[in-house]
């Protein structure tokens, strides 16, 4: 039941004083070694491609095309916290910006009642999800698998297969066309929900609690965590952000279309999966996981930006995952040898 465990190792102000400084380096760099490389790649990008990278045009253009991701990453982070996973992140979204047009254009719905019901579905789905995980007993990836294709199904149904088109209020296109200091606003919106999620998970005993339950649902238990209720808000939590980043998708393309959604899925758990190798190690973690998705971004874009082909994108990003999880897992071998040394 357990898909995920979460074991942070990013080592403590006690490990530190025993170490010489190049053993500190050693320690830190697969600590923020993510990080390092997103700055580095992005001077080298800035020097190779002086008069397009380094530009305004270019990070609104970033900002724009990966926020959906991140947001997506940011909700498929939160049950991989409670050692679970959200596969309704990539399939979900599909149908939720289907929706946000047509309960617009079809019914009639005013579009503030059309996103509060995109929200409220979002938040149902979760509930759904997590019943499957935690009262059937449904491992979460073969659940959400489950329940994520017949969300796609039901795209299909209600779209026929066609483009979902028609004349929405301005009020709804500017959730994603308003600009704020000439950014996107969508990239705010990131960084709200990314704030909100940080302080959660490292200063309540939310989040305490659900990283407990992802290390030992046993031991959490034990200790008198109700994991069922934390388990089963991390999936409604999780639905209401992919229900989130559906109207904004929504927004942005001004259509519903079934075959497009799906091609997020994977961005957006390699960025939750890459979150896990930086900051805290072992830990999938807020600014972690929005370091994983900047650094697809600026690798993707860079890449492109060379005449990279099609192609280039999904090879870069599962690229990118096996390389940054072999390094954590070295990481972690490391430390494991180093503390037996040690003992």
């Amino acid at each position: 039941m357990n898909s995920i465990q979460s074991t942070a190792l990013e080592p403590t102000r006690y490990e530190l004083q025993k170490l010489t400084p190049a053993q500190k380096l050693g320690r830190w760099i697969p600590v923020y070694g993510l990080v390092l490389l997103t700055l580095l790649l992005t001077v080298l990008f800035s020097i190779l491609l002086p008069d397009t990278f380094p530009t305004l045009l270019n990070l609104r253009s970033i900002i724009s095309a990966k926020s959906v991701i991140a947001i997506l990453s940011l909700a498929a982070m939160i049950p991989m916290a409670a050692g679970r996973i959200d596969l309704t992140v990539g399939y979900g979204i599909v149908l939720w910006h289907i929706l946000a047009i047509s309960l617009q254009t079809k019914y009639g719905f005013p579009w503030p009642i059309a996103v509060l019901t995109i929200l409220a579905l979002g938040a149902l789905m979760g509930v759904l999800n997590g019943w499957l995980v935690e009262v059937a007993k449904i491992d979460s990836f073969i659940a959400t698998l489950g329940t994520g294709t017949i969300l796609y199904a039901i795209a299909l149904w209600h779209s026929q297969g066609r483009q979902i088109v028609g004349v929405v209020p301005d009020g709804f296109y500017n959730l994603d066309a308003t600009k704020i200091f000439g950014l996107p606003i969508t990239g705010f919106y990131v960084v709200a929900l990314a704030f909100a999620l940080w302080i959660i998970f490292e200063y309540t005993p939310m989040g305490r609690y659900l990283y407990a339950i992802g290390a030992s649902p046993k031991a959490a238990a034990l200790n008198g965590i109700p994991v069922r209720r934390f388990v089963m808000g991390s999936f409604i939590a999780s639905g209401v952000l992919t229900a989130i980043a559906g109207v904004l998708l929504a927004a942005k393309l001004r259509i519903g279309q079934a075959s497009v959604g799906l091609e997020y899925l994977l961005p957006a758990l390699v960025g939750a999966f890459l979150g896990s190798t930086t900051i805290k190690p072992g830990r999938v973690n807020v600014w972690g996981t929005l370091i994983g998705v900047t650094i697809l971004a600026v690798g993707i874009s860079g890449i492109q930006q060379f005449g990279g082909s099609f192609w280039v994108e999904p090879l870069f990003n599962g690229a990118t995952l096996l390389i940054a999880i072999g390094i954590a897992g070295y990481a972690q071998r490391k430390r494991g040898a180093a503390q037996k040394v040690s003992k």
